[in-house]
Formats: C-alpha cells, structure tokens, sequence
C-alpha cells in the first residue's frame, strides 16, 4: 500500500495567526493644568492661580491609584502681600471609558495673608484634609475637571 502526501493548506498556517484573544489594556494617565479660582482665608476670598498636575495608574481593571500636586499662588494685593499653598494627595478611584473620579487624604503645606473685620497677618503651616476629583472626557485627551479640596 503506497502512501500518499497530503499538502497543507496555506489557510491553516495564516489563520491561527489571527484569531487573537483579548487582553486587558493597562495605561498610566498624566495630567497637568492651570486653575483659576478663589482660596479663602480669615473673612475676604482672593484670587488663586496654580498649576497643577497629577499622575494615575490602574492598580486592577477599574480602580486607580492616584496621586496629585496642586501649587496655588495668591498675587499680591495693594494690602497683602503674596501667598503660597500647596496640596498634595493621595487617591484611590474608579475609571471609565469617558471618564474617572477619585477621592482620598490630602496634606497641605501654606503661607498667606489672612484678614478678618479689622485686622490682616499672615498665617502659615500643615493642614491635613481630603482631595477628591472628577475628569470627564468630551473629545479624546480633551476633558473637564471638577476639583474639591478641605482642609
């Protein structure tokens, strides 16, 4: 009984290549901006301007570890002179497609000016206090934030 060979198709060899099974894609985010708001302290809000910038990882599917600095800066005023606080937090979120939020403990370090009713100095030092955040991604990397900060 003679044998007879069989040739392999080149299908076989081409297919298998592509039948790919899915795998969880991971990716770090880094984000940084400028904020344009109020800080009170005493009894009178002033202007705040600060950058800012934050780094976040997943640490499983849909949870992240996050970490944030945000420097504002108090300009000088006529009766105050210049301000300085900075915060610096730690978070642990939750991610979307479009999105994520994350909230956890902050520690505050500042120096500013502080004027009540009839008097100003300056105040400084440690605040301990919690960061939480919100991005939402309207158009790719472009997005809106919501920060709060208390400390």
């Amino acid at each position: 009984m003679g044998t007879r060979s069989r040739r392999i198709p080149w299908v076989v060899l081409v297919v298998p290549p592509l039948v790919v099974v899915p795998a969880q894609g991971e990716a770090s985010e880094l984000s940084a901006g400028v904020s344009l708001g109020w800080l009170q302290a005493g009894t009178i809000p002033r202007l705040a301007v600060g950058p800012h910038a934050g780094m976040s990882w997943p640490i499983q599917r849909d949870i992240l570890f996050t970490v944030h600095d945000l420097c504002t800066i108090l300009p000088p005023t006529q009766e105050d002179g210049l301000g300085v606080y900075n915060q610096t937090s730690v978070d642990i979120g939750y991610a979307w497609k479009d999105g994520n939020v994350s909230a956890g403990p902050s520690v505050a370090l500042y120096i500013m000016p502080a004027c009540g009713v009839t008097l100003c100095g300056r105040v400084g030092g440690l605040a301990v206090g919690a960061h939480a955040l919100t991005n939402a991604y309207i158009a790719g990397p472009l997005g809106v934030s919501v920060s709060v900060n208390v400390d």
